[in-house]
């Protein structure tokens, strides 16, 4: 099987090449920059770079994962976001229907689709009616609906999720774990002496990345086409509550210290995955315990600190 991973070099790009090698996929990635000689360097904005890339590969699956996924940078830059992954998706779904319809594809969503939840407890499953809250989520909402339209339209082979927050080695700062992680790893090297720190209130379902990357490769083995599939934990932990987990693993003494430009615009309170369709139709479960994927954080910045001096 041969697999095209567009946004490779990304944080969750790598972990899937990696779980793809490990299930015997040959694999090739497409980038702004290649930086390998398997990566091939593809602009997802223009539609001759995207035919290339198609012509060069061949692939029978391609895993989309380029796009502009920062919350934070939806409201400073919407313009980019909505280009990225709106118009990117359309030029590939385009392409792609014009080079080879039989392709499989795997657009990936957000719970931030969600928004503002109307159910009680704060567990969606995949009927509960969208309700974005940032551009962000409007932007995947689009992305998500433009996949149903080209599986019913033209017979393509598209696969959906809505992926809950997700985490683990390599994700860049920016997001609340890295940043807690590297704040911490840095006061114990004595470059920082507070920890800052956004809405700690929150409760989200966090997932080890290597878990998520897992069910993606299963639903393109397993799962229908057309469907959207909820991906996440089932568990949701209060920021505070990792944020705590975390400091306990610390070296030193660290001061907290709350940076209201930290705070978003819109923070829905609580949401936690029902992975229920997931599991039933393709037998996924999470493997790895919150503390490992955090301490596995922490001891990342750590050595990222460590060769930076």
């Amino acid at each position: 099987m041969k697999a095209l991973i567009t946004g490779i070099t990304g944080f969750v790009g790598k972990h899937l090449a990696n779980e793809l090698h490990r299930n015997n996929y040959e694999v090739y990635g497409a980038d702004i920059i290649a930086k390998d000689e398997n990566t091939l360097e593809c602009d997802i904005l223009d539609r001759v770079s995207i035919q290339n890339v198609l012509e060069q590969v061949k692939p029978n699956v391609i895993f989309h994962m380029a796009g502009q996924s920062s919350v934070a940078k939806s409201w400073s830059n919407p313009n980019l976001t909505f280009d990225l992954n709106v118009k990117g998706t359309i030029n590939l779904l385009e392409t792609i229907k014009m080079f080879d319809n039989e392709i499989q594809v795997l657009l990936i969503g957000s719970s931030d689709q969600y928004g503002k939840i109307t159910v009680q407890d704060g567990i969606v499953n995949e009927e509960v009616p969208l309700c974005p809250a940032t551009p962000y989520a409007v932007s995947k909402c689009a992305q998500e609906e433009l996949g149903k339209l080209y599986h019913s339209a033209y017979g393509m082979n598209i696969y959906l999720t809505r992926s809950f927050n997700h985490i683990g080695i390599g994700q860049s700062k920016g997001f609340v774990i890295p940043d807690v992680a590297s704040g911490i790893a840095e006061i114990e090297k004595h470059k920082s002496d507070t920890l800052k720190i956004g809405n700690l209130a929150v409760k989200r379902d966090f997932c080890d990345v290597k878990d998520i990357v897992r069910a993606y490769r299963l639903i393109v083995e397993k799962g229908r086409s057309g469907v959207v599939y909820n991906v996440g934990s089932g568990e949701s932990y209060c920021i505070q509550e990792l944020v705590d987990k975390l400091i306990a693993m610390s070296k030193c003494t660290i001061k907290i210290e709350r940076d209201p430009s930290r705070m978003r615009p819109s923070d829905v309170p609580c949401i936690q995955c029902d992975h229920s369709r997931l599991t039933q139709e393709i037998g996924w479960q999470p493997e790895i315990e919150i503390e490992k994927t955090l301490k596995d954080i922490l001891d990342y910045f750590r050595t990222v600190i460590e060769d930076e001096e």
